[in-house]
């Protein structure tokens, strides 16, 4: 078999020393080649060449965080899904979350995860996962951004503004932990200027529009997010095999912060938030979002900028994983 290994050296939880003894296991099963990513983008660039066809490469590893996997997959995806003739994709988790690689089943741990996947290579383990896909919505002013694929999350407001916030802590050297998250979260919400009254509508085919929302968590699995080992479940029936599932909120008042935040926390596979402010939507194929004001986008935990209409799109069976 003849493999790509993508490597984010900037992985929050490899070594250079680890990643060299991973390099070493999948090198002793497979024709590999390692790059090591250079610039913002490459994973992408280099997964699109071996869709492409370039070398034959018939498998592709991405070490590193939910970033780096999400690259790689709008890279093998640069020309649409298409299972049965593109390259699998596996993951070795390598950032401080990897939502995606826990949410397969995956050990968070890269040297256990790399055994787990040299042994699903030789039993011939893979799941087709769905995946979804942000785009600009047409006849609006975000109608020519390019669209972009998503593994396990995108959002709309809120948390995006907490997510672009602990960006700009990383960018001054600060390191990325779960209380990081939490103090930027708790600042977001002091600052929030729609807290009181929502600028977010959600348009769907066939149904009447929910508007005034102020968060809108699109979820394509479970769990959401993790705070440490503790899965975090915003959308507790989202899954790979169907289509996408939303939470939206119409009230961040300090007393439904707490209220739905303490659900947040002691959400399980059979509970999530709920109450009269709270929205959820299961199994959605396409649906837009339009916001009154521009708002944060994210994706896969990716700060992607202002937006004020995004159209997503839930596709069943994009993309070959090794589990």
């Amino acid at each position: 078999m003849r493999a790509l290994l993508v490597v984010n050296p900037a992985a929050t939880t490899t070594s250079a020393r680890t990643r060299d003894v991973l390099i070493h296991a999948l090198a002793s099963e497979m024709k590999l080649e390692a790059v090591t990513t250079e610039y913002r983008g490459h994973a992408r660039d280099l997964a699109r060449q071996a869709a492409e066809g370039k070398d034959d490469i018939e498998l592709v590893v991405a070490l590193g965080g939910d970033g780096t996997v999400n690259e790689v997959v709008n890279g093998l995806l640069h020309h649409g899904p298409d299972p049965d003739r593109l390259p699998r994709l596996a993951v070795v988790p390598g950032g401080s979350t990897n939502v995606f690689a826990r949410a397969l089943g995956l050990p968070n741990d890269a040297v256990e995860a790399t055994g787990v996947l040299l042994d699903a290579l030789r039993e011939s383990r893979e799941r087709t996962v769905g995946l979804g896909m942000a785009s600009g919505t047409p006849g609006t002013e975000d109608e020519a951004v390019p669209s972009r694929w998503f593994t396990f999350c995108a959002g709309l407001g809120f948390d995006a503004g907490v997510i672009g916030r602990v960006e700009q802590q990383r960018e001054r050297g600060r390191k990325s932990t779960h209380a990081l998250y939490l103090r930027q979260a708790f600042r977001q919400f002091l600052e929030e200027p729609h807290r009181r009254l929502g600028t977010i509508t959600l348009e769907r085919a066939g149904e009447d529009p929910i508007s005034d929302l102020v968060l809108s968590i699109v979820c394509n699995t479970s769990p959401w997010t993790f705070l440490g080992n503790r899965p975090v479940y915003a959308s507790p029936k989202a899954s790979f095999d169907k289509g996408l599932d939303v939470l939206g909120l119409s009230r961040m008042s300090t007393p439904a912060l707490a209220r739905y935040g303490t659900q947040l926390l002691t959400s399980s596979p059979e509970r999530g938030p709920q109450g009269k402010h709270a929205t959820t939507l299961h199994d959605l194929t396409d649906f837009t979002l339009h916001s009154k004001a521009p708002l944060p986008l994210q994706m896969d935990g990716d700060h992607l900028g202002l937006r004020t209409s995004v159209t997503f799109t839930g596709v069943r069976r994009a993309l070959r994983v090794i589990v």
